[in-house]
């Protein structure tokens, strides 16, 4: 069974719970962050707020398969050059995802990201992502990015800036092709949502 929606911006909140920020409900009933990345040090930057989704993402998807017993932890990699900093590790603290704690991890070869359950491929790797694709063979691991044309190119969330928001896409044909299965309250936050697929050689 699937949370609520508003866990989704619990990290956010948590954080920045000082700062008061703001919240609007769309016409679907549900709760996003709208939160502006505008340079000044009293507002979340980018990278602040698409850390606390990478934290939530795993709540609204469903893998084909259960976690391994052997596992122990739940692995969110980053892969490329990280934007972060130690952002996601913090968030990451604490959190709990399958019974298991969810662990950030950077990895440095595309040979490593088949053991992930999320992918965050900096945009180093642009142009370098379809060796990370063939590397994954198929694997049910969600990937996601903020490099231009990445749902386009197989990915399957995208973030975006508009009106100096971070918001995603989605492309669930890509995530159906490798069995990954995406709450419909997420897909209703998305800004949009294609259903084609990339080839796959």
């Amino acid at each position: 069974m699937w949370p609520k929606l508003p866990n989704i911006v619990r990290a956010p909140i948590r954080r920045f719970r000082s700062l008061e920020l703001p919240l609007i409900v769309c016409a679907a009933g549900v709760v996003i962050s709208q939160i502006p990345v505008a340079a000044q040090t009293s507002k979340p930057t980018q990278y602040d707020v698409e850390a606390a989704y990478l934290c939530q993402f795993p709540r609204f998807v469903e893998w084909p398969e259960p976690v391994s017993p052997a596992r122990k932890t739940f692995p969110l990699c980053v892969i490329g050059q990280n934007p972060f900093g130690h952002i996601l590790e913090d968030d990451a603290r604490d959190e709990q995802i399958q019974g298991l704690p969810l662990e950030a991890r950077k990895i440095s070869s595309a040979r490593e990201a088949a053991d992930c359950r999320i992918l965050f491929v900096g945009s180093s790797k642009a142009d370098d992502f379809a060796d990370v694709l063939a590397a994954l063979h198929g694997a049910p691991v969600l990937t996601v990015s903020d490099m231009p044309d990445f749902i386009s190119r197989g990915g399957i969330i995208q973030f975006v800036l508009i009106d100096s928001r971070v918001r995603f896409r989605i492309n669930l044909g890509n995530a159906e092709r490798v069995g990954i299965r995406l709450s419909s309250q997420l897909l209703k936050v998305a800004v949009s949502v294609r259903r084609d697929t990339h080839p796959v050689d």
